[in-house]
């Protein structure tokens, strides 16, 4: 009995900690960033960190906005170097350090996209409002 009620306990941290170290939203955050958007002319750019996962991980952006997204490695040795977005058809594999830019054709609101890496393991999500 004593080992049953042990194992239910690990296993619920187990399942805790994996929840709140990969997220159970979309993007895995809460809220969104705006801080990594930015216009420049009639653009609209989006920031995006490639590394050990991607940072933000919820961006929230203008909709109807023709949007560059701009993904930015720096030492990027994980999975997250091989850059996948299934809705676009896209799939790039990020330099180890630099930037790379993604055109992204302007969606409509409450559309999202979602990056993902080649193994699924990291993902990020930019809402269009």
């Amino acid at each position: 009995m004593k080992q049953t009620i042990i194992s239910i306990a690990l296993a619920a941290a187990l399942i805790g900690g994996s929840l709140y170290l990969t997220g159970s939203s979309a993007g895995g955050a809460t809220g969104g960033s705006r801080e990594n958007v930015r216009m420049e002319g009639g653009t609209q750019i989006i920031l995006v960190s490639a590394g050990n996962g991607y940072s933000p991980r919820l961006t929230l952006a203008k909709a109807d906005t023709p949007t560059i997204l701009r993904m930015e490695t720096a030492g990027a040795f994980s999975c997250a170097s091989a850059l996948t977005i299934p809705k676009l058809d896209v799939r790039k594999n990020l330099p180890l350090t630099g930037t790379t830019d993604i055109e992204i054709p302007p969606q409509k609101t409450g559309s999202t996209l979602q990056g993902l890496c080649a193994m699924g393991m990291y993902n990020f999500a930019i809402k269009f409002e």
